[in-house]
């Protein structure tokens, strides 16, 4: 079975998923935030999955963000959706600048680096690689 981790925004949603196994996270999709759930609901038709990391925004002092009542919103549709998956939160902080900086180490170019799914994608590897960390997945 998979994990799979959401980075949710109001516009795009960055997905990434481990293997089988739960060795590794890698980028799964980019999409736009009124079709998540669809997607989702396809994939879990298609592949099973464990449960849902959700990447939850906060700032530097712990406090809401801007997008947190969205986040809170998104995941309470998600429980309703798919209540037999769990789903777990986890701190987002700087996974954007980490994001960023993983396409530069990576020798993204500057064209791919501008194209905002591509850091969804990657903050979704780096929330689903540290929740595994912490979890000693």
């Amino acid at each position: 079975m998979r994990i799979l981790a959401i980075d949710y925004g109001t516009k795009r949603v960055g997905l990434a998923v481990t293997d089988p196994l739960k060795i590794i996270a890698s980028a799964l999709d980019t999409i736009h935030s009124k079709d998540v759930l669809n997607y989702l609901k396809e994939y879990v038709e298609k592949e099973e999955v464990e449960a849902f990391v959700v990447g939850m925004p906060v700032n530097l002092d712990g406090e809401d963000t801007n997008n947190t009542p969205h986040v809170k919103g998104f995941v309470k549709t998600l429980k309703k959706t798919f209540p037999d998956i769990p789903v777990h939160l986890h701190d987002e902080r700087f996974t954007s600048s980490m994001a960023l900086q993983a396409m530069i180490t990576g020798g993204y170019s500057k064209k791919d680096r501008r194209e905002k799914g591509n850091i969804d994608k990657i903050s979704a590897v780096i929330i689903l690689q540290s929740f595994m960390e912490k979890e000693g997945i």
